[in-house]
């Protein structure tokens, strides 16, 4: 009796110490993924060789880091991960693409290139970069783990930005002087249509659902709504002077416009394609981007050296932030503290050894029976994997806060059975 009761104290310990962990586990884990992204503004301080990117910390909206590049910053893309920055450069003659290690803020790499760089983007993978070529007809394609060209695909006449849709599937890039924008099956590096927009298409941005593409045209004063699935245009929205940047918000209702010589901000509704608001900002404002969380946008104002952020909610100006002379672009990117992430590493480990020491005091007994409950659920489990269980098992993991809600409900379970 007495070894029955003693066994049953030990299960009970393993128990509550597994969930106790796996509450730890799942904390730091939120830590890391709720931690604020930075801004990255692109500011293009001479035409020879003084750019500059300056990283924001969107929490404080203080400029914490300012990284030095050779050349014309001509834009910035952040891979998937958040941990590498890919900066063009459209100063003339210049045939680089620089590289920043997000952990460092150090340029770690330098991709040789044929010409000017001048748009970019990276796809969802994060294993493909994609540059524009100024005064040019070609897109180059960068592999991202030995940072070098491995392909060129023939647009429109110079091109300017690009857009990869959230399914990797599909390239969208602007030619300013065609007045079209090329579509590219990424699989074959290959232009699969070319749809005629407005006047001098600049930035290009592509709605999260991947159902939309919006297309600012300098020249034409509008916005060029796209339907990718039959690549034409379904809308004209009229906008400010000069629209030169254009992002989308999260949930895809709103698209952001920044007009140039109007020094505005245009707020399109998606659902009507209507201009609901107008917002001031600085002189010249030319990049925008929207933070992962819809609450904020960023503005770049070239004229005033400064970053306009906007308060989705209300449409109002809450800060302004000095940045580099001339600043051009901005994106965002998650950063990661590497001392949360090993600290979180050790915690696992750490329970993994505990649990794996502590297994090894089971007796032969209590191993063979576990052994058995093991081969049953196994057997137990269809061929091709889909049991309505895995099904309800995948919806549970999708929804935040399931896991730190089903670990607290065990450490409670452990404790009220221990009570009894």
């Amino acid at each position: 009796m007495k070894e029955i009761t003693s066994d049953k104290a030990y299960r009970e310990h393993i128990l509550i110490k597994t969930c106790i962990i796996v509450v730890l586990a799942f904390l730091l884990k939120a830590d890391i993924a709720g931690a604020a992204p930075f801004a990255y503004v692109m500011s293009a301080e001479n035409y020879i060789n003084s750019g500059t990117v300056s990283v924001i910390d969107t929490t404080t909206n203080n400029v914490t880091n300012m990284v030095k590049i050779g050349g014309y910053p001509g834009e910035v893309a952040v891979t998937p991960d958040g941990t590498k920055i890919y900066v063009t450069d459209s100063g003339i003659g210049s045939k680089t693409v620089s590289v920043i290690d997000t952990a460092t803020n150090n340029v770690t790499a330098i991709v040789n290139v044929e010409d000017s760089s001048w748009g970019v983007a990276v796809n969802p993978a994060g294993s493909r970069v994609y540059v524009s070529v100024r005064d040019s007809t070609n897109i180059l394609v960068i592999n991202t783990a030995t940072n070098s060209v491995i392909a060129t695909v023939n647009v429109g006449l110079n091109p300017d930005r690009v857009a990869v849709t959230p399914d990797g599937t599909k390239i969208y890039v602007t030619n300013h002087l065609s007045d079209t924008t090329s579509v590219i099956d990424i699989a074959t590096n290959k232009v699969i249509a070319t749809v005629k927009v407005g006047s001098s298409p600049w930035d290009i941005a592509v709605s999260p659902d991947g159902t939309k593409v919006y297309v600012a045209n300098s020249d034409s004063d509008t916005v060029s709504v796209v339907n990718t699935s039959t690549n034409t245009v379904i809308a004209t929205v009229n906008v400010g002077s000069y629209p030169w940047g254009v992002a989308v918000n999260p949930t895809g209702t709103k698209v952001y416009v920044t007009n140039w010589e109007n020094n505005s901000v245009s707020v399109i509704e998606t659902e009507t394609n209507n201009v609901t608001a107008t917002v001031p900002v600085g002189i010249n404002p030319c990049g925008v981007a929207v933070t992962p969380d819809g609450k904020k946008v960023y503005v770049v104002n070239y004229g005033s050296n400064t970053t306009s952020i906007i308060d989705t909610a209300t449409d109002n100006i809450t800060a302004t932030v000095n940045v580099g002379i001339n600043p051009i672009e901005v994106v965002f990117g998650h950063f990661v503290d590497s001392n949360v992430t090993d600290q979180s590493t050790r915690v696992t480990s750490n329970a993994t050894e505990d649990v794996d020491v502590e297994k090894t005091n089971l007796s032969s007994e209590e191993k063979s029976t576990a052994e058995l409950n093991n081969s049953n659920n196994n057997n137990s489990e269809p061929e091709n994997g889909n049991s309505s269980d895995e099904n309800e098992s995948s919806k549970n993991n999708s929804i935040p806060g399931f896991g730190l809600l089903g670990s607290l409900t065990c450490i409670y379970g452990g404790w009220k059975f221990r009570k009894k």
